[in-house]
């Protein structure tokens, strides 16, 4: 019945997936909706899993760091993979559960300096966590609420000074004494300058026009000139004067008028305060926060301060009294029965009971954790082609920590322990993506929501398998059907057999014979073509009005040549571009433009450069070649004189189009 028994500030599993490990939430508060169900907020908490490998990098940067200075005894490498699965990190982020997807009780403690991290993995549903995560940001922050425990937080005391010794400190950098308890003064005569002070404070506030606006009566300027500032400030003035009364008096009403302290309280405006009221109900104690989202303007010790003295005010005790009756008007508990509907992963072989006989998908098939081969029930795991299973007590193990209890190539241990994310820990898109079933189309619609990039580090061992095991790897076959699995044990075991064998005879090399290179320039040149052709790697864009006006026309759409193109009445301008979309053409309707981007351009025109180009390049002086890149439509004005090898070029007259039909082609 206890353990059943769930109220607001348990750790608590919720499973929101058959196959996905449960969540890890604390609940804040249990409501009863309309319809008579009951409603968990919670606080998200995270685990490895669920963030970033550059925010895993961070974490396991800072638990190296947290083993090196609390001192903690060696773990193996099977304990280390499995403290990740009971590290998590608490958020700022609420959301709300149906409690009837609650599945049990957990743990959840703050990561001191003095715990021994091997006790967690000795507990059940036992996490600890000391970062805090933002899911908005997507950062990592150490928690400010953790207890500061060891020898660097304790004070050093310096040796006692002998008599007669100097001391050698800073005396700029040492406290200033404020008070001395053996003054020649009578408590009643402090009493009655305290008394005083108040009274020329509340004179002060009279005469100050700000103040008299916020405490337009007598009664309220006399309750704020009883603040500690007051006091603090005639206090200060006793010991200023030497505890001299009529000095200390003097001082409290100077020539100018008399002086006037404020404390935070009065300091703030009423709006300043509502923003502190909301940011206190979102954030809590956490100042930093509150003045980074709220306060801006505000400094950290003005926060603190105004906190102190806003929980002495009918405003804090209005708003604990609101708290503590919505809170008895709430509920304080909530029964939930053990779930024990049969989860959908669970294999049942043909003709057998449920349960009873876990042959799994194919026969031979073990845990993916354990390597267990006998097992009262099997669990799916993973993605279906991959015919994955795990035994009942790893399933729960799955189900619980979010992770195999051993490091397994499906969780990335061939890719080191740094990388996080694993075919084990792939989420569901990820998950679909690697399916056989599943199009191209909607594999890059499935992997565009969480692109990342891996990579995959093959060892020393694998590259001389690729080449010894050919005959059973077959890696063409395997290139065409990457999704289909690959015995990686049997392949292992095979090249650890022929691998002292192959040492003793080298491997073949097959020579390739290489034409020599005059032969292949002879080539080259018998082939080069007259005229340029269209490369063959761009494609040609369809253009969608011309599939509107010629959509009568029947036939499939090929590729068009250079020569269709040409010809097409695709206008060119003078260098053989063609001209932008905002152009007129007679062949498009005006209704119809539209501004073309870079993938629906037409294909390239080709140059061929001769002799009589190169030669008018370097004919034309520098000035006359940005000329004439800055506008490529006008003709070109060569004095006849420069040219000396060959008459000049022919060069199109003044009165040429600003446009033509053809592109140019320069030919030898």
């Amino acid at each position: 019945m206890a353990a059943n028994m769930y109220r607001v500030g348990d750790y608590v599993y919720f499973e929101n997936s058959s196959s996905n490990p449960y969540l890890v939430r604390r609940i804040e508060e249990l409501n009863k909706t309309a319809n008579g169900n009951v409603e968990a907020k919670v606080v998200c908490l995270f685990r490895r899993r669920d963030i970033s490998s550059s925010l895993n990098s961070l974490a396991d940067s800072n638990a190296r760091e947290f083993e090196e200075e609390s001192k903690q005894p060696g773990v193996s490498e099977q304990q280390r993979h499995q403290l990740k699965h009971r590290e998590l990190f608490l958020s700022r982020q609420f959301e709300s559960l149906p409690a009837t997807h609650i599945r049990g009780k957990c743990s959840v403690t703050l990561l001191n300096e003095t715990d021994i991290l091997n006790q967690y993995l000795e507990k059940e549903d036992c996490f600890f966590y000391s970062l805090v995560f933002d899911p908005v940001q997507k950062t990592l922050l150490a928690d400010q609420g953790e207890i500061r425990v060891g020898c660097k937080f304790q004070a050093e005391i310096p040796d006692r000074l002998a008599e007669g010794e100097s001391d050698n400190r800073n005396q700029q950098k040492m406290e200033m004494k404020v008070w001395d308890p053996d003054n020649p003064l009578t408590d009643r005569q402090i009493d009655q300058f305290l008394v005083v002070a108040r009274a020329v404070g509340t004179f002060a506030r009279a005469l100050d026009c700000s103040s008299s606006i916020r405490q337009p009566s007598l009664h309220m300027s006399a309750a704020a000139a009883s603040r500690d500032i007051t006091l603090f400030h005639a206090m200060d003035t006793l010991q200023k004067n030497g505890y001299d009364l009529a000095k200390a008096m003097s001082t409290l009403v100077p020539q100018g008028g008399p002086v006037l302290c404020r404390d935070e309280m009065e300091e703030w405006s009423a709006s300043e305060a509502m923003l502190f009221e909301e940011a206190l109900e979102k954030y809590g104690k956490d100042f930093n926060d509150i003045r980074q989202d709220f306060l801006p303007w505000k400094s950290l010790a003005s926060i603190v301060q105004f906190y102190y003295m806003w929980k002495t005010t009918d405003r804090y005790i209005q708003q604990k009294r609101l708290k503590a009756a919505e809170a008895d008007s709430k509920l304080k508990q909530v029964y939930i029965p053990t779930y024990t509907k049969p989860n959908p992963n669970q294999i049942i072989s043909v003709g057998s009971k449920p349960g009873m006989n876990g042959a799994g998908f194919q026969k031979g098939l073990t845990c993916e954790s354990c390597h267990t081969t006998q097992s009262a029930q099997w669990y799916a795991w993973g993605p279906p082609n991959m015919q994955c299973r795990l035994c009942a007590s790893c399933w729960i193990y799955w189900k619980k920590y979010g992770g195999l209890k051993t490091p397994t190539q499906l969780e990335g241990a061939a890719r080191g322990t740094t990388e996080p994310h694993s075919r084990g820990h792939l989420s569901r898109p990820e998950a679909q993506s690697l399916s056989p079933y599943t199009t191209s189309a909607n594999r890059a619609k499935l992997l565009a929501k969480n692109r990342q990039t891996f990579l995959l580090q093959t060892t020393k061992l694998t590259r001389l398998a690729r080449r010894m095991c050919r005959d059973l790897l077959q890696p063409r076959r395997a290139a065409r059907r990457p999704y289909a699995p690959i015995n990686a044990n049997a392949i292992k075991a095979e090249c650890s057999i022929r691998l002292p064998k192959a040492a003793k005879t080298p491997l073949k090399i097959h020579p390739l014979v290489r034409l020599p290179l005059a032969t292949i320039v002879k080539d080259l040149v018998a082939q080069a073509p007259l005229k340029p052709k269209t490369p063959r790697g761009t494609k040609t864009p369809i253009n969608r009005n011309q599939l509107t006006q010629n959509r009568g026309l029947g036939g499939i759409m090929v590729k068009r040549s250079y020569e269709t193109m040409a010809g097409a009445g695709v206008p060119f301008s003078a260098n053989g571009r063609p001209l932008a979309s905002g152009i007129r053409s007679s062949s498009q309707p005006a209704a119809k433009r539209q501004k073309l981007n870079p993938a629906d351009a037409p294909n390239p025109v080709v140059f061929v450069a001769t002799k009589d180009t190169r030669a008018l390049r370097k004919a034309l002086t520098h000035l006359e070649m940005r000329r004439a890149a800055r506008r490529p439509n006008l003709p070109l004005r060569v004095k006849p004189t420069l040219m000396t090898v060959r008459p000049p070029v022919p060069l199109p007259a003044s009165s040429h189009p600003a446009s033509t039909n053809e592109p140019i082609v320069l030919e030898d």
